[in-house]
């Protein structure tokens, strides 16, 4: 059964990571290698390229020849290096930086097989043109999405500034679909939001780590402080936040770790990839205009904390939360992590293309390796009161071929194999659960997690028994 489960389509359902990963740039020189070139087999690329040209079918371009054998001896190593051509290069920047050209909405797969507009960005040219969340997009242009790849959708409605879209949007209530033309603009997205969930206790959201985030959470955590001076505990939710940025992951941990406290260290072959990294404004800082948690009131620091991450929550939103746990300044609650502990460093290379290398891997302040492990929660707790839902059907770095061992703790072969958790995918796929809303009054974590700050009884996870279990304090 275990085997029929992990082949199937359920991998669509997931969050892939390697989308948004911690993530490094560098425009060092190429090093020197130490070893022989190996001519012989050099040799044998140049016979290889030559028979295609002169005996394949048709003729092949040069340019797709040598950019595909590029390709290839990158994504060979392992699920997440890559050779990035110009528009892979552009995408992943456009993702870094928070901002890209397109309409400004939040989308999901929808049960029916089209698009589903989650929400509109604020001040966005889809939000001015009259999307709503709960809309359905059924073609873009003139392309139907029923059954299109989600990336497939986003690229077709992406594009250049000021040029134009043309969607059919499906609307409950209407009796005909809309014809919607939306110009594409540069959209700002911010990857932070949060609000007083009740008095004195505080919900912020970590979508993505992003070059803006630390200020952005700065700002956020000040105004919430604003308007609840009186805070008693708060929860810092990275729930299917891929990652993002290193020094995004740093800076956040630093907002509420000691001064100067060690949020990471890396190893990897190379001498500059040995390193430790500090919750101090060198570290995280992208920006020369000042740290941007100077100001930040200093109750951050002490107010008891909960941390709620999932299977979704990979790479830099694990870095946060495994030094968070280590130092005890917060409870984990939610489901271990996708277990993404890997640095990609971006070499740009000439004509606007880059290549994306694994160079290292990420410990946590007490020395473990997130890799293929990931997070483990102080409290599971499942997605919501009957179970774990669409969570239980994602895949963890461990299912993904070719992927990085746990070179500090043995990694548990088939750990993703075992008869409860194919149970739990079964059972998750029979209720069809829609993707939840964090943050809203339906979300049965956020609820626990509030219920641990007061010192209130939990519901564990059903794999964990389903026991109650009194406050801990952090």
């Amino acid at each position: 059964m275990g085997s029929t489960f992990k082949n199937s389509a359920l991998v669509s359902l997931g969050v892939i990571a390697g989308i948004a990963i911690s993530m490094q740039f560098s425009a060092l020189a190429q090093k020197p290698v130490d070893q022989a070139i190996p001519m012989a087999e050099l040799r044998q690329l140049a016979e290889v390229y030559g028979v295609i040209k002169s005996d394949y079918v048709e003729q092949v371009p040069d340019k797709k020849l040598l950019t595909n054998a590029i390709s290839g001896m990158v994504a060979s190593l392992d699920p997440h290096s890559a050779y990035l051509d110009q528009a892979a290069y552009r995408e992943l920047r456009e993702g870094t930086e928070g901002k890209f050209v397109g309409l400004g909405i939040e989308i999901s797969p929808s049960d029916e097989g089209y698009i589903k507009i989650v929400s509109p960005i604020e001040d966005s040219p889809a939000q001015r043109a009259g999307i709503q969340a709960g809309d359905l997009i059924t073609r873009i242009d003139a392309t139907p999405v029923k059954d299109l790849d989600i990336n497939e959708a986003i690229k077709r409605m992406r594009g250049e500034p000021h040029t134009k879209v043309a969607l059919t949007i499906l609307r409950e209530g209407l009796p005909q679909p809309l014809q919607l033309t939306i110009v594409r603009e540069e959209i700002v997205q911010k990857s932070v939001k949060g609000k007083i969930v009740e008095p004195g206790y505080a919900w912020v959201r970590i979508s993505q780590f992003q070059e803006p985030t630390v200020e952005d959470l700065a700002a956020r955590l000040t105004a919430l402080y604003r308007q609840e001076p009186n805070l008693k505990g708060l929860v810092l939710d990275l729930r299917n936040d891929p990652g993002g940025l290193l020094q995004g992951a740093i800076g956040v941990a630093a907002a509420f770790l000691p001064k100067g406290a060690e949020v990471v260290s890396t190893n990897g072959q190379l001498a500059d990839s040995r390193q430790r990294f500090y919750g101090k404004p060198e570290y995280y800082m992208l920006r020369s205009d000042g740290d941007a948690l100077a100001n930040l009131p200093a109750i951050f620091k002490t107010v008891p904390m909960v941390v709620l991450v999932n299977t979704g929550s990979a790479s830099a939103s694990e870095i946060v939360a495994g030094a968070l746990q280590d130092y005890k300044r917060a409870a984990i609650v939610g489901s271990q992590t996708f277990g993404k502990g890997s640095v990609q460093t971006i070499r740009p290379l000439g004509n606007d293309t880059a290549v994306k290398l694994t160079t290292a891997r990420y410990y946590t302040p007490a020395g473990r390796s997130i890799q293929a492990r990931g997070i483990v929660p102080d409290f599971p707790v499942d997605e919501t009161a009957e179970g774990d839902g669409i969570n239980a059907l994602r895949v963890r770095e461990v299912d993904l071929d070719r992927h990085l061992t746990n070179d500090r703790d043995k990694e548990m072969a088939g750990a993703r194999q075992d008869e409860l958790e194919e149970e739990l995918r079964a059972a998750a796929i029979e209720r069809a659960r829609k993707p939840l809303e964090f943050g809203g009054a339906s979300d049965f974590q956020l609820g626990q997690a509030i219920n641990h700050l007061k010192g209130t009884p939990m519901q564990l996870s059903k794999r964990a028994g389903g026991s109650v279990l009194a406050h801990r304090d952090n």
